[in-house]
C-alpha cells in the first residue's frame, strides 16, 4: 500500500472541504430535529445508515476497494467494529438528544470533540499535540461550551426546556464518542486502510446496532414517510452520511487531527443560525457568548507555529 502524504497545515482544499461540511452539518442538526416529529429518532438515524451503507458498499465497489478482512493490516478488522460502535453509540446520543435541547445547542456540545481529540491523540499518534497559543485557543473554545451548558441549567434555555441538560449532557456524550472514533482511525491499523472502508466500518456497524436500541427503546417502525421525511432521510444518508464523511476521512487520513476537528466548531454557528431561522429556536447571549468564545478558539488552533 503506498504510504499516504501527510500535510501539517490545513490548505485552501481542505479549508473548502471543511466549511463545506461544516455547513451541512449544523443544518443536518436542524433537518434531523424537524424529522423526529414524524420519524422516531434512533429509528430515523438506522434508516439514514443503511442507506448509507448500500451507498459505500456502492462507491467501493466502483473504486475498487476490497471490503473483505482478507485483505486488511492485521487487527484492523478489531478496531473497525470498535470504531463503527463508537460511532453508532454517538448517533445514538445525538438523534435521542434532539428530543429535548435544541439543535443549536446540542451541536455546541457534539462539538467539543477535539477537546477530547487534543487531549488524548497525542499520547498515541506523535506530531499532533497543540502548542502555546493554540492551547490557549481550544481553552477558550471549552469555556464557550461550559457557558452554553450553564445556560441550560440556570438560563433561559431552562425556562424553555426544562430537560435541556439532558440534551446538552447525550451531546457531550456524543462528542466525546466522536472523539474516541478519531483516536481509533489515526492510533490503530484501521488508520491504514482506505477511507471509504473506514466509513463502511461506521455505517455497517451502525446499521446492524441501531435497529436493537430502537425496537429496545420501543420506538414506531413505519415505512409511510411523507414526501418531506423522505428526502430528509435521503439528504441525511447521502449527503450527510456518504459524502460529507468519506470527505472528512480522506482529510483524517491528509491533515493533523487537531486542526480539522478544532476547525469544525464553526458547525454549531450553522447549527443556530439554521435553527433560528428554520424552527424559531431562541438565540440567547449565553449562547451567543459562547460561541464567540468558540470562533476565537479555532482561529488561534489554527494558527501556524513561528518558524524556529
Amino acid at each position: 500500500m503506498p504510504t499516504t502524504t501527510r500535510k501539517p497545515h490545513l490548505d485552501t482544499l481542505a479549508i473548502s472541504l471543511l466549511l463545506g461540511c461544516c455547513m451541512f452539518w449544523g443544518a443536518q442538526q436542524v433537518l434531523v430535529k424537524a424529522t423526529v416529529a414524524e420519524v422516531a429518532p434512533v429509528y430515523q438515524a438506522f434508516v439514514r445508515f443503511a442507506m448509507a451503507t448500500a451507498a459505500v458498499a456502492a462507491w467501493c465497489w466502483w473504486r475498487g476497494v476490497r471490503l473483505g478482512g482478507a485483505h486488511e493490516p492485521h487487527g484492523a478488522m478489531g478496531a473497525g467494529l470498535l470504531a463503527g460502535a463508537l460511532f453508532a453509540g454517538e448517533f445514538a446520543c445525538i438523534y435521542v438528544g434532539l428530543q429535548y435541547t435544541t439543535a443549536s445547542r446540542l451541536t455546541v456540545f457534539l462539538y467539543c470533540a477535539p477537546f477530547w481529540v487534543a487531549l488524548l491523540l497525542p499520547r498515541f499518534v506523535p506530531g499532533e499535540g497543540l502548542r502555546g497559543m493554540q492551547w490557549l485557543g481550544l481553552a477558550g473554545a471549552f469555556v464557550g461550551v461550559a457557558l452554553a451548558f450553564g445556560d441550560g441549567l440556570f438560563g433561559p434555555a431552562n425556562a424553555a426546556l426544562p430537560r435541556a441538560w439532558l440534551g446538552d449532557a447525550l451531546g457531550l456524550l456524543a462528542g466525546l464518542l466522536w472523539a474516541l472514533t478519531t483516536l481509533t482511525i489515526r492510533a490503530t491499523p484501521l488508520g491504514q486502510v482506505a477511507p471509504a472502508k473506514q466509513l463502511f466500518y461506521q455505517v455497517a456497524v451502525s446499521t446492524a446496532v441501531l435497529p436493537v436500541l430502537s425496537l429496545a427503546l420501543g420506538e414506531r417502525w413505519s415505512l409511510d414517510f411523507s414526501g418531506f421525511a423522505t428526502a430528509s432521510l435521503l439528504v441525511q444518508a447521502l449527503v450527510g452520511a456518504f459524502a460529507s464523511y468519506l470527505a472528512w476521512m480522506w482529510m483524517l487520513a491528509h491533515y493533523p487531527a487537531t486542526k480539522i476537528s478544532v476547525f469544525v466548531f464553526l458547525t454549531p454557528v450553522f447549527a443556530l443560525l439554521a435553527g433560528a431561522w428554520w424552527l424559531g429556536e431562541p438565540i440567547t447571549p449565553g449562547l451567543v457568548a459562547a460561541l464567540a468564545l468558540v470562533a476565537a478558539g479555532i482561529v488561534l488552533v489554527n494558527r501556524k507555529p513561528a518558524a524556529a
